[in-house]
């Protein structure tokens, strides 16, 4: 048995990421969007149209990876005005730095300005976090799952998904947030001892994606408390998620 397997390892090749900060994605991989500044408005508003979740705004042609599902369907209409870069540092603190603008071919990155000092202060060598599928389709939930897996292992930084809000330090919420989660994210949410982080985790958690209009929805806990950290991805990507907190802890 172990003669047959061993090939296998082989040919899958060293699949451990050493440096987190500085892996790399294949091309394919749909992360920071770059909108060329000769878009015209006619262009912007044929793929404003094409968009199923209102994520390309009007003057200047924009997009908002709060919205954003990364179907490059924008990009496959539009080749070489709008693209997709396989950079996956893309969560933010600020939910107006989500918004990518044409002619702007910068990183994004965290506000330092807008995190507060206790997170750094208290967070810096250790974290743990208790997610909650609020209404999630289980793709940012798998995503989550494998942040701990042997290829990222994000434990090496101390940073932990607990099974208890109780010994939790934060709140990650993936899933848009469904009225029958609303009260079950509420509980959750009070059980974690303060200080305590709310890191929302893909494009359904920030925005609802394409359930934002459903009437089945209960966002109002989003209005209630400051987000930390917004993860921006459909589903968002076990690299993004692990910098974005590395970021926002101060971790080098």
């Amino acid at each position: 048995m172990l003669l047959r397997e061993l090939p296998i390892f082989f040919r899958h090749g060293r699949q451990f990421v050493p440096d987190l900060r500085r892996g790399t994605l294949p091309e394919t991989f749909p992360g920071r969007p770059v909108i060329s500044p000769d878009i015209t408005p006619e262009e912007t508003l044929i793929v404003a149209k094409l968009c199923p979740v209102q994520a390309i705004g009007m003057a200047p042609c924009s997009i908002d990876l709060g919205k954003c599902v990364f179907c490059k369907e924008c990009a496959f209409v539009l080749p070489g005005k709008i693209s997709f870069t396989n950079d996956f540092r893309i969560a933010v603190n600020n939910r107006e730095k989500m918004i990518i603008r044409q002619g702007v071919d910068e990183p994004v990155r965290l506000d330092p300005e807008k995190i507060r000092k206790e997170i750094r202060s208290i967070f810096r060598h250790a974290l743990k976090l208790r997610q909650v599928s609020a209404g999630g389709d289980n793709s940012a939930e798998m995503e989550m799952n494998a942040t701990g897996n042997v290829n990222f292992d994000m434990g090496r930084y101390g940073i932990e998904f607990v099974a208890s809000p109780r010994h939790a330090d934060g709140l990650v919420i993936t899933g848009p947030i469904s009225g029958n989660m609303a009260e079950a994210l509420q509980i959750c949410y009070d059980a974690i001892p303060g200080p305590k982080l709310v890191i929302v985790a893909g494009t359904d958690a920030i925005s609802g994606g394409i359930f934002q209009n459903g009437e089945a929805l209960d966002r109002s806990f989003l209005s209630r408390y400051p987000i930390d950290l917004f993860v921006p991805g459909n589903p968002p990507h076990p690299l993004t998620f692990i910098n974005g907190i590395l970021d926002l802890t101060g971790r080098k």
